[in-house]
């Protein structure tokens, strides 16, 4: 079934869609890692996007039920150079067509995903309709212009949790952290968990009051959709708690809170860093991890409270990947340390939280 890709810019791309009739609308970004995409599609972090994936074949391997980061997809829609028509694996509960049917999603491929990852290079993420419905590029490229963007927007709401609840599997955890789940993913939960920590989460509108009355250990701050200064109702809490002195963890949009809850600013980068082969420098012994990372908004290090230290720069742009407090037990990352997907090589990050939770 033919579709059509459309953005706000005016360009157009043909496209097949491979999961049927439909229609939808988001920011068009895209994604480096080569496999992963159904962590991808249930990261809460890409609600409000539709994710061009630049490795050329997507779904060989299906999709099952361990995989996935959150209760389902959140991405707005998926756009690939080829669908696999065979999932071939063991693990395999369903094929990616059929995955993304049922999440009512829309998938489509044959399309040259690198000359749109080159545009968006070029041009920046932007505002973007993909439809089998509407096939007048005009018509189309004027609804891309008029849909809403991803500045101001508080789309973390949307996935928070309803209710605040504790982690299954957590509950003998010897240390009490409280989560504040802005769109988190369900890595991060079983890294906590494993590590002996009994983790209570919260909905993104919880108040301090609420969360300091359950006397936790430490205080988690998830990663979540959008813009960061879309939520200052959030931040207000943050605030409140951070300067209690509780040992606090925050990873990607939970590191943009932290700066903007310490009277920082943050800013929408041009098309943003997702992928799971991102070079980050640790400044103080000039090591390189490589993580994997998704986001789209950053901490402005020319607006940096002083009682903030950068502690990590990322490889490519030198852009904010980390900081900590110089006085308080607080620190943060802007990429994700339990990957899911991506490499390993910051997870002992979780190690560090415990030994501050272990030192108060």
């Amino acid at each position: 079934m033919k579709a059509l890709i459309a953005l706000e810019d005016g360009t157009v791309f043909e496209a097949r869609s491979f999961t049927g009739d439909g229609e939808t609308e988001g920011e068009l970004v895209f994604n480096t890692s080569m496999t992963g995409y159904q962590e991808i599609l249930t990261d809460p972090s890409y609600n409000g996007q539709i994710v061009t994936l630049t490795y050329p074949l997507i779904g060989n391997y299906g999709v099952n039920d361990e995989d996935v980061e959150s209760w389902k997809p959140h991405a707005r829609g998926l756009v690939i150079g080829e669908c696999s028509r065979i999932a071939s694996n063991h693990r395999a509960a369903a094929s990616l067509p059929d995955y993304l049917r049922a999440a009512g999603i829309l998938g489509v491929d044959r399309v040259d995903c690198r000359a749109i990852t080159l545009h968006i290079r070029s041009r920046g993420a932007m505002r973007c309709i993909v439809s089998t419905r509407d096939l007048d590029p005009d018509r189309l490229v004027r609804r891309a212009q008029e849909s809403p963007g991803l500045v101001g927007r508080d789309l973390a709401s949307e996935v928070s949790a309803p209710s605040a609840y504790t982690f299954p599997g957590s509950e003998n955890g010897k240390y009490v952290v409280a989560a504040l789940d802005s769109g988190i993913k369900t890595n991060q939960l079983r890294l906590l968990s494993r590590r002996g920590c009994r983790v209570e989460v919260f909905p993104n509108r919880t108040r301090a009051e609420e969360i300091l009355e359950r006397k936790p250990d430490g205080f988690f701050l998830s990663n979540g959709p959008g813009d960061p200064e879309g939520v200052p109702h959030v931040v207000e809490q943050i605030r409140k708690i951070v300067r209690t002195g509780l040992p606090t963890f925050g990873i990607c949009f939970g590191h943009q809170l932290l700066g903007l809850a310490f009277g920082g600013r943050t800013y929408k980068l041009k098309f943003g860093h997702r992928g799971a082969n991102q070079p980050v420098i640790e400044l103080a012994t000039g090591r390189v991890a490589i993580t994997s990372q998704n986001h789209g908004f950053a901490v402005d290090l020319d607006r940096l409270p002083a009682e903030l230290e950068t502690t990590h720069l990322n490889g490519n742009d030198r852009t904010s990947e980390g900081m900590r407090h110089r006085e308080l037990p607080v620190f943060s990352v802007q990429y994700h340390p339990e990957a899911a997907p991506g490499p390993h090589d910051a997870e002992s990050l979780f190690d560090r939280f415990i030994a501050m939770m272990a030192a108060r």
